[in-house]
């Protein structure tokens, strides 16, 4: 009886939690995620700096997204694991201090080999922020709130992405490439600070915690070994695939890492099914909701990285744009994804059923892909912000009701386990969509290359009237009739590759209109998932 005395005093921890307002808790807890999710991005149209300023080539600085991408991708799956044993508040804590500190040593990082070590320490660290968030957002707001909770935190996994490349940009291009780092140490440390003082955990994750430290850590280092094998094995492939001519890399690169990829995966699947206490809990994937809701999330976040890829390194390879000004035409699609948010939460929490806006969501995507696609070179910057806000609108439309309906009917003592695997695809759907937009483009501008070619002969009174006409404009610059007909020549195949490299940046928006067109199907498979007041609407 002595020892349930001396429990008896933090029963009054309790209404000090509670005099605390939750949405001062909210900002403590999404501020730390938004930081996570914007460096996802945020380094993409800084590259071609970090590999100047580091005397490196540009395909190799690739790698410091993708040791990002892949360590990111590794913890996901296991933080519900490492939050259940070193207690939330705790993991959510370090994971703070480590992303902050490591973003300190990559600013400050002499070589790339520095740089990519200190990423993976970064995204180790960054992966346990995301599922704790929205752990905490639901022990914070009642039941009936939480929906307005989940609204903020999808506003800052939507918004984080979109204006990643015009923050970058512009830090790159009017400071230098190491503020995109060092830009995280006041916003680390304030939320640090913050969340020391504000976040607790609730008895019944304590009550868990003593029973789960009472049976041993028992940590599956084979299972933690495989999934990482598996998942590192994936992110090169997609990150190098390209470089590497896929299956036709001569030194058998790819074809390593896609056995490493299957043989890994696969037997840490076998192992998690048959282990008394797995790594990774695969039973939420027994749910035919939770399982197409993923399938749809995986697919809606490749469109909108891929997009948010090919839309850039468009606008600076043919149009003339900087790092900054191509990050400053899709920065307003995150003002309309704020707003599409809000207002979506506010119908959304009147029980209308989800599949609504998920399809209404999908359609603006595709509609906003497909508006790209028909695009020209001679277009002005609002051309390109329109297609961008219509796709960002429609992805913002479904992000709160597709958690719901993925979430709907998970019991929930397998919350956890949910939240990781979705979190992994959802992020693994943008290195997806990021490697099917640099492959597509580059094959798809070899094909159209070709095609031009086909036409470009004596015999076309076309070409005929081109080289004529500037064969005589270079005579009259140069007065050497050999180098102006040799300068007419070059004139009409640089004509050829910028409309072929057009042609197939355009070609990426039209596929992207098709996936999420397809994805309209799935809906089929999909219970009707409403919100309603007293149930939770997300996971933790």
């Amino acid at each position: 009886m002595a020892t349930v005395i001396t429990l008896n005093p933090p029963v009054t921890v309790p209404p000090a939690r509670r005099a605390i307002n939750p949405w001062v808790i909210a900002a403590c807890v999404v501020v730390p995620t938004f930081m996570e999710v914007l460096d996802t991005t945020i380094a993409n149209v800084a590259l071609r700096y970090i590999a100047g300023g580091l005397s490196a080539a540009v395909t190799d600085s690739e790698w410091v997204i993708t040791s990002y991408l892949a360590a990111n991708a590794t913890i996901l799956p296991i933080s519900g694991w490492l939050s259940s044993r070193l207690g939330r508040r705790n993991y959510f804590l370090g994971s703070i201090a480590v992303f902050t500190i490591a973003s300190g040593l990559c600013g400050s990082a002499t070589s790339l080999e520095e740089l990519i070590f200190y990423r993976i320490l970064q995204g180790l660290a960054g992966g346990g922020l995301q599922p704790s968030s929205q752990a905490v957002l639901l022990d914070s707001f009642p039941p009936e709130k939480q929906g307005s909770a989940m609204t903020l935190f999808g506003m800052a996994a939507l918004i984080a992405p979109i204006i990643g490349p015009t923050l970058g940009g512009y830090l790159t291009v009017n400071y230098d490439w190491r503020w995109i780092f060092f830009i995280n140490l006041p916003i680390g440390c304030g939320a640090f600070i913050a969340a020391f003082y504000v976040l607790e955990d609730p008895e019944y994750l304590k009550t868990q915690r003593s029973e789960l430290l009472k049976k041993g850590w028992n940590l599956d280092f084979i299972g933690l070994g495989l999934l990482a094998l598996a998942i590192s094995s994936w992110e090169v492939l997609l990150s190098k695939g390209q470089e590497w001519d896929w299956f036709g890399d001569p030194y058998w690169r790819v074809q390593v890492l896609v056995a490493c990829f299957f043989l890994g995966g696969g037997v840490m699947i076998w192992r998690q099914l048959v282990i008394q206490e797995p790594l990774i809990n695969l039973k939420p994937l027994k749910d035919v909701n939770f399982v197409v809701c993923c399938i749809i999330c995986f697919c809606a976040y490749a469109v909108l990285y891929g997009a948010s890829t090919t839309l850039p390194g468009m606008l600076q390879a043919l149009y003339g744009y900087d790092a900054f000004a191509s990050g400053l035409v899709m920065s307003p699609s995150g003002i309309f994804a704020v707003i599409t948010i809000l207002i979506t939460g506010a119908i959304f929490s009147r029980g209308f059923d989800s599949r609504w806006f998920i399809a209404g969501g999908l359609v603006l995507m595709a509609i906003g892909s497909y508006w790209m696609s028909m695009m020209t070179l001679d277009i002005s910057p609002f051309q390109v912000i329109w297609p961008r806000i219509v796709l960002i609108t429609g992805l913002s439309m479904m992000f709160a009701p597709l958690n719901v309906a993925a979430y709907r009917y998970i019991p929930r003592d397998l919350r956890a386990s949910a939240v990781g695997i979705f979190a992994l695809l959802r992020n693994e759907g943008g290195s997806v969509g990021t490697s099917i937009a640099q492959t597509m483009e580059i094959r798809r501008e070899q094909f159209h290359t070709w095609r031009m070619g086909e036409f470009l002969d004596p015999l076309n009174p076309a070409v005929t009237e081109f080289l004529n006409q500037t064969t005589a404009y270079f005579q009259s610059l140069t007065s050497d009739p050999v180098m102006a007909r040799s300068m007419a020549l070059q004139a009409m195949a640089d004509t050829r590759q910028i409309q072929a490299a057009s042609l197939a940046y355009y070609d990426d928006f039209y596929l992207f209109a098709v996936i999420a067109i397809c994805l309209l199907f799935l809906l089929l498979f999909v219970k009707r998932s409403a919100p309603g007041k007293g149930a939770h609407v997300s996971a933790e």
